[in-house]
């Protein structure tokens, strides 16, 4: 399965569709097909959301490769907006991409609004017009659509929205964005973009030239050393999201959380040398992560206490 194929399949003028059955598998096939620091769904996920998740995944997905696997920035914004009204056709009841038809049963089916899938759109046509960022307000402004509309969709699936809870789910989706970021420097680079701040480049003195070939730098080092304090500092800002939300929602929400936590502790542990070799999770700390998400979820449920407590004590329980 790839993207050119699948475009060619279900994109524009194409006609083909499938029945509810098939699209919900072509999600769930598209969400285990594609590398993720974590899954997008475990063996943590409520059976009964799955399907929710695969959903908007595949969604995110389709938004992603639209704007960074065409090659062509103008082909991207003609078909971003080409997506753009598929989601809003399956707003007002019409549906033919198996994404949507997917999508419409979540979206009914947990009260989704439209905003948190247009500011993702968003985001992705942005990319095609800014490819390098001059301040890291630009940068965090640049979040609240590439980044933290998926938190928000989270917390309708969980059933857990409302606005204090969007806020600190903010954070967090802010500072996985920027984990990511950081951790692929290198890959950003050679399709031409540059989200380290220019106002920071400068601040630490790193040459356009030599973080365009990609040089490691004691600058680069420092300056990377700053991006990941200040992004630990919005992960411990939007850690108190947990022990509010639904329990076992709440062990996939700190798995996340530990694992973009993970990816700063080796890009830390690799002297901030992302320009060298990409710093990952390997299967033994995903192993290790998502076995503590498991402890956690064990002893929720032998303690038998009520949903909010028990997030409470998966929360603690990685402190």
């Amino acid at each position: 399965m790839t993207f050119e194929a699948d475009l060619r399949r279900f994109g524009p003028p194409a006609c083909e569709t499938l029945a509810r059955r098939d699209a919900l598998d072509y999600c769930a096939k598209l969400t285990a097909s594609h590398y993720e620091n974590f899954s997008v769904v475990t063996c943590l996920t409520p059976r009964e959301h799955r399907p929710a998740f695969q959903a908007v995944y595949a969604f995110c997905r389709w938004s992603d490769d639209l704007g960074d696997e065409v090659g062509d920035p103008e082909r991207s914004r003609e078909l971003l907006a080409w997506w753009r009204g598929e989601l809003d056709a399956m707003y007002e009841g019409r549906v033919r991409h198996p994404v949507m038809i997917a999508l419409a049963e979540t979206v009914e089916r947990y009260g989704i609004p439209p905003e948190p899938f247009h500011a993702l759109i968003d985001a992705f046509v942005q990319d095609q017009d800014v490819t390098d960022y001059q301040t890291f307000e630009q940068l965090r402004d640049y979040c609240t659509r590439s980044a933290d509309p998926v938190g928000r969709l989270v917390l309708y699936v969980a059933g857990a929205f409302d606005e204090e809870n969007a806020r600190l789910s903010d954070f967090t989706c802010t500072a996985l964005q920027l984990a990511n970021f950081w951790q692929d420097v290198a890959r950003d680079l050679d399709i031409g973009r540059i989200y380290l701040p220019r106002e920071d480049r400068d601040r630490f003195g790193v040459r356009d030239d030599d973080l365009r070939a990609k040089r490691f730098t004691p600058a680069f080092a420092d300056l990377l050393r700053f991006e990941v304090a200040r992004t630990r500092e919005l992960f411990a800002a939007g850690r108190p999201l947990i022990p509010r939300i639904p329990g076992e929602f709440a062990v996939d929400v700190d798995l996340f959380w530990r694992g973009g936590m993970a990816i700063l502790d080796r890009i830390e542990a690799c002297g901030y040398d992302v320009l060298t070799a990409r710093p990952k999770l390997g299967k033994t700390a995903k192993v290790f992560l998502l076995t503590r998400a498991v402890v956690g979820l064990a002893r929720v449920r032998l303690l038998g206490r009520s949903q909010r407590p028990e997030a409470a004590a998966i929360g603690g329980a990685s402190r």
